[in-house]
C-alpha cells in the first residue's frame, strides 16, 4: 500500500492501461499497426464483414492477446537479472513475441480446424486438449499482466475446484470434471472463454470504447471540464459541483473511474482546494463523481451491454431501469458538495477566474453532436447498440474533420494541414481505443472461464451454499452479495466483477427471494450486483481511484477512500431500495408522468438520506432529527414498507409519500426555528 501511495496519478493510470514499457521505433510501429488493424476490423463488422459470431470472438481475443504480450512486460518492476531478462522494460522480449504468436494461434484454433472440431464435439483429441490448455494459460497470464492477479487467481481456483471437487467437504463436494470435458467446455465451445461476455466485448463494447477514445483525443474531455466550470464555478462550492458534472459527462464515455479521476481531477481537485475544500474531501468528491460516471446512461460502461445479454432485455430497457437510480445518485452527490460547502463556509470562484460560458460552449458545441446522435439512434430509432455506436463513430469522424478544418482556416495553416491533423486524430483515436480494449477483452474472456465452470453444474450447489449462509433471510442474502461484490471489486475491473457476480449470485437473489415470498425482477438483481461492483473502485483499502485522486490532492489514500465511500453511501443504499420497490427501476411503469413522479420521490429520498448522513440539512442536524430524516427518506424510497407494517392494500402505498413529507416538515420547522435563533445556514 505504501508503494502505491508513492506513485503519481499518471503512473497508476499507466499501469491500468499498460503503458509502462518504452519501445524502440520499429516496436512502436508494430504495436500501432496491430492496434489500428484491430480497430479497422471492428469497424468493418457492422458494415462490410459478414462473419460467424464465434469467429469474431476468436479474432477479437487473438488481437487482445497479441496486444497484451507486445505491450506488457511479465513483471512491471524487474529487480534482478532473471526478471530483467524475462521482462525487459525497454524492448519486447523474444519470449513475448513467442507468446503473442502462440496466443493468436490458440485463440483462432476454432477457425482453422472448425470442421474437425465439429465432428469431434465432446471428444477432443490430444491436439485439441493441448492447444485448449495452452490457451487458458496464455489467457490467464495476459490477464495478470493487464489487470492484475485477482481475476487470474479466481479463474484458476474455479478450474482447480472443477478437477478436485469430490475431495471437498460436505456441501462443497461435487463430481470431478475430466480434462477433456474441461477443455471442451472452456476452450472449444461458446460456454466458456468464447461465451457471451467476450461476444458483447467484440460486437458492442469495442465500438463504444473506440468512440470514447476518439472523443477524448479530439479534446472533448477538457471541453466538458471547462464547460462545467464556466457554468457552476461562481456558485457556492462551484469547483466541486463542476467536478460532479464534468465527471458525469466524461464517465458516460470513458468506462474507467481511474481514467476519469486523472482526466478531470487533475484540473478540478486543485480548484476545489483553492476555494477551501480540504485535500481529502476534494479528492474524495472527485473519486465519488468519477466512480459513479459508469452508472450514467446512455452508455453506463461495458457491463450494461452484458446485462442486456444476460437478462434477455433490450438495451433500452436496461437504460430505462438504470435511469432513476443513476440520476438520483448523481444529483445527491451534487447536493453533498453543496452541504460540504455550507459546513465549511466555502464560496464560489471569482468571475474573472472563470472561462466565459458562451465562448467555451461555442468552441466545443460540436462534441455534443455525436453524443446526441447516439441517444437519437438508441432511443428514437431503436437501433441496436452495435449499429448506433458504429454510426456515431462515423459522425465523430466528420466532427473531427470539421474541427480540424476550422482550426486550419482560423490559423491559416492550409487545407493540407487540416487533412493531416484530422487523419492523425482519427488514427490515434483508433489506436488508443484498441489499447484501452485490451483489458476489457481479456477480463471478459477470463471471466468466461468462471462462467464455464459454473455452468458445468456448480450453479445449483452455489445456490444451496448461499441459501444456507443467508438462512432464508433476503436482507442477509443481499448484504452477503453486496459485500462479496465489494471485495471482488477491489481487485477486479467493473466488467469482470459484474460478470463473475452476475453468474454466481444474480440468479440466486431471484431464486432464493422467490422461495421466501419475494418476487425480485431479474434486472433488479443484475443492477444490484452492477452498482456494488462499481462502488468497489473507491472502497478502501484497495480502491485504485482513491489512490489516483489522493496522488493529485496530496492526501492520505486510505482516508480519501473512506471519505469517498462515505459520499457514496447514498449510492449504496439505492440498490437495496429498488430490490424491494420496483417502481424505482420503472418496472411495469410505461407512462412519462408517473415515471417523473417516481423520479421526484426517489430523488427526495436520496437528498434527505444524504442530509442525514452528512449531518446537515438547513443547518447542522440535532441527534433527535436523525431518525426523522431517515424515516422520511425510507418512506420516499419505499412507501410500501408502511403498507407491509400495517397490512394495508399495496395500492395505498403512494399515499404514504404524504407521511414522508409530513415528517420532513417537522425537521424543516425545527431547523428554521434554530436558524432564527442564530444557527449557521
Amino acid at each position: 500500500m505504501a508503494e502505491l501511495h508513492k506513485k503519481s496519478a499518471e503512473d497508476i493510470l499507466k499501469e491500468e492501461t499498460g503503458e509502462i514499457r518504452s519501445f524502440k521505433q520499429y516496436e512502436k510501429i508494430l504495436i500501432n499497426v496491430v492496434a489500428l488493424t484491430w480497430a479497422i476490423f471492428q469497424m468493418l463488422l457492422p458494415s462490410f464483414l459478414m462473419l460467424n459470431s464465434t469467429w469474431v470472438r476468436c479474432i477479437h481475443l487473438a488481437f487482445a492477446l497479441a496486444m497484451a504480450y507486445l505491450m506488457l512486460p511479465m513483471f512491471k518492476y524487474p529487480k534482478n537479472r532473471i526478471t530483467k531478462f524475462l521482462a525487459p522494460i525497454n524492448n519486447i522480449s523474444f519470449l513475448d513475441y513467442l507468446f503473442a504468436i502462440a496466443g493468436i494461434v490458440t485463440a483462432t484454433y476454432l477457425i482453422w480446424d472448425w470442421q474437425g472440431l465439429m465432428f469431434r464435439a465432446g471428444l477432443p483429441n490430444t491436439r485439441d486438449v493441448v492447444l485448449g490448455i495452452v490457451l487458458v494459460i496464455l489467457l490467464l497470464e495476459a490477464t495478470r499482466r493487464s489487470i492484475g492477479t485477482p481475476l487470474s487467481i479466481i479463474a484458476l481456483l474455479f478450474s482447480l475446484y472443477a478437477f478436485f471437487a469430490e475431495s471437498m467437504p460436505g456441501v462443497f463436494a461435487f463430481k470431478n470434471v475430466t480434462l477433456e470435458k474441461y477443455v471442451s467446455q472452456i476452450s472449444l465451445s461458446t460456454e466458456g472463454i468464447f461465451g457471451i461476455p467476450i461476444g458483447v466485448s467484440a460486437n458492442i463494447v469495442f465500438l463504444f470504447v473506440l468512440m470514447g477514445a476518439m472523443l477524448d483525443r479530439a479534446g472533448a474531455g477538457q471541453f466538458f471540464i471547462d464547460l462545467a466550470v464556466s457554468m457552476l464555478g461562481r456558485f457556492r462550492g462551484g469547483p466541486a459541483k463542476a467536478s460532479v458534472v464534468a465527471s458525469g459527462m466524461s464517465g458516460m464515455v470513458s468506462g474507467s473511474s481511474i481514467a476519469n479521476v486523472v482526466t478531470t481531477g487533475t484540473f478540478t481537485i486543485p480548484l476545489m482546494k483553492k476555494v477551501g475544500y480540504p485535500a481529502k474531501k476534494a479528492a474524495a468528491i472527485e473519486v465519488a463523481a468519477s466512480t459513479n460516471g459508469q452508472l450514467m446512461p446512455p452508455i453506463m460502461g461495458a457491463a450494461a451491454f452484458i446485462i442486456a445479454e444476460y437478462t434477455g432485455l433490450t438495451y433500452i430497457q436496461i437504460i430505462k431501469a438504470a435511469a432513476i437510480p443513476a440520476f438520483s445518485a448523481y444529483v445527491a452527490l451534487f447536493y453533498i458538495t453543496h452541504l460540504e460547502a455550507c459546513k465549511l463556509g466555502i464560496k464560489g470562484m471569482n468571475k474573472e477566474d472563470l472561462p466565459d460560458f458562451k465562448k467555451t460552449f461555442m468552441s466545443g458545441f460540436h462534441y455534443f453532436i455525436p453524443i446526441g446522435w447516439l441517444i437519437y439512434e438508441l432511443v428514437i430509432l431503436r437501433h441496436s447498440p452495435q449499429l448506433a455506436a458504429y454510426n456515431t463513430v462515423l459522425i465523430l469522424i466528420i466532427v473531427i474533420l470539421y474541427q480540424e478544418f476550422r482550426k486550419a482556416i482560423s490559423s491559416k495553416s492550409g487545407f493540407a494541414a487540416g487533412i493531416k491533423n484530422s487523419l492523425y486524430l482519427i488514427g490515434s483515436g483508433f489506436i488508443t481505443g484498441s489499447k484501452n480494449m485490451v483489458g476489457v477483452a481479456l477480463a471478459t474472456a477470463s471471466a468466461g472461464i468462471i462462467v464455464g465452470v459454473v455452468s458445468l453444474g456448480l450453479g445449483g450447489m452455489i445456490t444451496q451454499i448461499v441459501d444456507v449462509l443467508a438462512q432464508g433471510n433476503i436482507y442477509l442474502l443481499l448484504i452477503i452479495t453486496a459485500v462479496a461484490s465489494l471485495l471482488l471489486g477491489m481487485g477486479l475491473p467493473t466488467t469482470a466483477n459484474y460478470i463473475v457476480m452476475a453468474s454466481l449470485t444474480a440468479p440466486i437473489i431471484v431464486t432464493v427471494g422467490s422461495n421466501y415470498g419475494f418476487e425480485i425482477p431479474l434486472v433488479a438483481a443484475h443492477l444490484f450486483v452492477f452498482f456494488f461492483g462499481i462502488l468497489a473502485d473507491d472502497t478502501p483499502p484497495v480502491g485504485l481511484a482513491a489512490y489516483a485522486a489522493s496522488a493529485i490532492a496530496d492526501s492520505p489514500p486510505i482516508a480519501t477512500g473512506v471519505q469517498g465511500f462515505l459520499y457514496d453511501i447514498r449510492t449504496a443504499i439505492i440498490p437495496f431500495m429498488f430490490v424491494f420497490n420496483y417502481d424505482i427501476i420503472l418496472h411495469k411503469i410505461n407512462t412519462w408522468p408517473f415515471a417523473l413522479f417516481i423520479f421526484a420521490m426517489t430523488l427526495m429520498g436520496s437528498l434527505i438520506f444524504s442530509s442525514a448522513v452528512q449531518g446537515w440539512f438547513l443547518t447542522k442536524n440535532k441527534i433527535y432529527e436523525l431518525p426523522l430524516l431517515l424515516a422520511s427518506s425510507l418512506l420516499f424510497f419505499r412507501p410500501g414498507i408502511a403498507t407491509d407494517i400495517f397490512n394495508f392494500n399495496d395500492e395505498l402505498k403512494y399515499y404514504f409519500y404524504g407521511l414522508a413529507f409530513a415528517i420532513l416538515l417537522i425537521v424543516v420547522v425545527s431547523q428554521r426555528i434554530r436558524i432564527r435563533l442564530g444557527a449557521p445556514t
